[in-house]
């Protein structure tokens, strides 16, 4: 199974022009590429002025940014597309939605995680509790009431560095977050109003319906 490996994050950032946010507190320093080299596509080539993209390109990049921002690989992005053209209401606002309400996204979001990527550590290590009880799966969609939460073991590592503890945290309106028991509160399915990645739906969709 392919993997997203810690050298080719900034290369992923680079790749699209923009911070994807996948190594936490380096994507908010001077450290990160894109402050010292700017929006430079990786390679030799990636200076050059590039052609105009085709239309099938800028789908292309639309669908390929989502699954990079949320660290989905291409069967399971399908799959959660598939699953959306099958629920009533807007195929674009369902599909962020199912995306939105991955147990490693919601771990992020809920400040238990510098950024997506360590959510997926957490969760594959057995560090995460959802209601209690350990889950590793890292694509589990939560549901109204869970409330996730971190074990002893990782949170005397890594607790002073959770961005809930940051006094400029704000966990999105469906989760309610906790830096005295570092959990996170699921108390409301999310609405697309509440999603704020810069994804373009629109785009995605175009792209599946060819």
């Amino acid at each position: 199974m392919s993997r997203i490996t810690l050298n080719s994050k900034c290369r992923l950032c680079r790749a699209e022009g923009q911070k994807l946010y996948l190594k936490g507190d380096r994507c908010y320093s001077a450290k990160c590429p894109l402050e010292r080299k700017g929006a430079v596509k990786p390679g030799m080539h990636g200076i050059k002025r590039s052609k105009k993209p085709t239309d099938y390109g800028i789908q292309l990049r639309a669908k390929q940014k989502a699954k990079r921002l949320y660290g989905i690989q291409e069967t399971q992005f399908k799959n959660y597309y598939q699953k959306a053209k099958k629920m009533t209401g807007l195929l674009g606002d369902n599909l962020m939605i199912l995306v939105e309400r991955r147990l490693d996204n919601a771990l992020y979001l809920g400040g238990l995680a510098q950024s997506r990527t360590q959510a997926k550590q957490f969760i594959s290590h057995q560090h995460v509790l959802v209601n209690g009880q350990k889950l590793n799966i890292s694509s589990y969609s939560v549901k109204v009431g869970d409330e996730i939460t971190l074990d002893k073991k990782i949170l005397q590592k890594y607790a002073d560095f959770l961005p809930v503890n940051s006094k400029d945290f704000k966990s999105p309106a469906w989760i309610e977050s906790s830096n005295k028991k570092y959990s996170a509160k699921i108390t409301s399915l999310p609405s697309i109003e509440d999603i704020n990645s810069g994804v373009e739906i629109n785009l995605i969709i175009e792209y599946y319906s060819r």
